[in-house]
């Protein structure tokens, strides 16, 4: 067993799960009051954080073990639970890089998260790009088809 505290909650307009258009909200990830504001300090110097998160919203007896079409679309490969970036996973973490835009006292506000309001955040890393893949990226052409619309 592991247990986990979540170190903040995004805030955000957007209330509702959906798959696309994530880069038209805004969001601002709130310290827990447990948490120093000092936590943030330096993380502006950076251009992109790592958020790490919980799909709260997603019951367990909705989670994926298996493999399924991505998105039920089965014009595309069905693939494993691990093939998939999908919200119903084992144990439910979300990982996005993100835009830093400012940090403000307890909040740190971010562009391109895909996690709605109140969803509890468990980890903020910066992206280093030593982190980055160092090689190319490769992906089957479902997914570059699944990930057209998902920013826009």
């Amino acid at each position: 067993m592991i247990e986990l505290t979540p170190i903040g909650t995004v805030r955000s307009t957007r209330t509702e799960v959906a798959d696309d258009n994530w880069d038209r909200f805004e969001a601002r990830i709130e310290l827990s009051h447990d948490i120093d504001p000092e936590a943030l300090v330096g993380l502006e110097a950076f251009s992109h954080a790592e958020i790490i998160f919980f799909f709260d919203r997603i019951a367990e007896s909705a989670v994926d073990w298996g493999s399924r079409y991505p998105r039920g679309n089965p014009k595309w490969p069905k693939v494993g639970v691990f093939a998939q970036r999908g919200k119903s996973r084992p144990n439910r973490l979300g990982a996005t890089i993100v835009r830093i835009l400012r940090c403000q006292g307890r909040a740190l506000e971010v562009a391109g998260l895909d996690a709605i309001d109140g969803t509890p955040v468990l980890d903020i890393k910066p992206v280093l790009r030593e982190f980055l893949p160092r090689e190319p990226v490769r992906q089957p052409e479902w997914a570059t088809e699944l990930m057209a619309r998902y920013w826009s």
